[in-house]
């Protein structure tokens, strides 16, 4: 009705709605012993709870066979395709359960994540999108490395829908992408993912420590892929560059607000990207004008002042406006434990191997000296 605005429905239209709904029937009528069992919802949370929700035990005690559970795949696929997404997401998530096919059931998986994303369920999608990423990595060593790769790729893709829809999407996808295999996969086929990558971490004041593995990848793709998000760390933290950090801000912010995926993350991205170059502008001056730093921010001086002031609180920096000389003072400032642990530890490894080496060839050095002397 919407699409002919009060005009008569076309004939072909009224036909193909009549041959979708026989359809629908049709396959109804094949799953019809299992769709009676599915819409007892107290007996099914019951089998479920038992842990009797497979096809050994429907087949002995409910007279469910293969063929339902064919059916009731297809019948759950044409939901999907009719755009009824609620009850495809139950039907699917009741056929990856039965079917004994593990290709079939691995696929249902797929369905009914699209399912809730397209419904906007996502608690639900978020927790079916774990469920899928622990089946991709065990999939794994049966499967191409070339499918496997392109499973991660997907994967990702999907997860863009929770980026700015879930409350923790931006982070918990944030840590998908930027976890090795996944960073490893964008790298390979899908370097446009670094965007969303960068933003993750930018906006994540407990993700800092992931900015140098993604900066070095960014720096290694920008060849290929480069757009102003990831200019914007590139510039800063690998040529230091405060100044076309700083210029391609308000460019940053432009493209965050096209984006899809991100059009809720502007004001939070820039906000946090102005803290990652005052603190590394920070981290090479002593003494800092504070009109060349209200520049570099792009702010008005009183308001760049009230900012860093806010910002030095905070951080619990080692720092101090000087209003005479309108400068910024800076201390020397000591590593956070975390970094003070990585430092200690990042040759821990190594060091541990080559003193097992040393001990192994001494043990070696004492046979042979021991055979020697007999």
């Amino acid at each position: 009705k919407k699409v002919t605005r009060g005009k008569p429905v076309p004939a072909e239209m009224s036909s193909k709605r009549d041959e979708v709904m026989a359809t629908m029937q049709a396959l109804r009528d094949e799953a019809a012993p299992l769709l009676t069992l599915l819409s007892d919802a107290s007996l099914v949370a019951s089998l479920r709870s038992e842990r009797c929700f497979n096809l050994h035990h429907l087949q002995e005690h409910h007279s469910v066979t293969v063929d339902h559970v064919r059916a009731l795949g297809k019948h759950a696929k044409f939901t999907f395709d009719c755009g009824d997404y609620a009850s495809a997401a139950g039907l699917l998530g009741s056929f990856r359960l039965l079917t004994p096919n593990a290709d079939e059931a691995f696929s249902a998986q797929w369905g009914k994540l699209a399912s809730e994303i397209l419904q906007g369920s996502w608690d639900v999608a978020l927790e079916d999108l774990g469920t899928l990423k622990d089946s991709i990595e065990s999939r794994s060593s049966s499967s191409p490395p070339e499918m496997v790769l392109q499973q991660r790729a997907w994967l990702m893709h999907w997860a863009l829908f929770l980026f700015g829809n879930h409350t923790s999407g931006r982070q918990l996808v944030g840590d998908l992408l930027l976890s090795d295999r996944y960073l490893n996969a964008i790298q390979t086929c899908c370097p446009h993912l670094l965007r969303y990558a960068a933003v993750a971490v930018v906006t994540n004041p407990r993700r800092r420590h992931l900015v140098k593995e993604l900066v070095r990848a960014i720096a290694m793709e920008r060849p290929v892929y480069a757009d102003p998000v990831t200019c914007f760390l590139d510039d800063l933290y690998t040529s230091a560059d405060f100044d076309q950090a700083q210029a391609g801000l308000a460019t940053c912010a432009a493209l965050i607000n096209a984006d899809f995926f991100l059009s809720n993350a502007e004001a939070d991205f820039v906000s946090h990207a102005r803290l990652h170059i005052f603190e590394s502008y920070c981290r090479i001056h002593e003494r800092i004008d504070l009109t060349s730093l209200a520049a570099k921010l792009g702010m008005p001086r009183l308001a760049a002042e009230k900012w860093i002031v806010t910002m030095v609180a905070d951080a619990q920096l080692n720092a101090r406006i000087d209003e005479q000389s309108g400068q910024v003072i800076l201390g020397v400032q000591p590593l956070d434990v975390y970094q003070q642990v990585i430092e200690k530890t990042k040759g821990l490894a190594f060091r541990s191997y080559v003193l097992a080496q040393n001990l192994q060839q001494k043990e070696q050095q004492a046979i042979m000296q021991q055979g020697e002397a007999h």
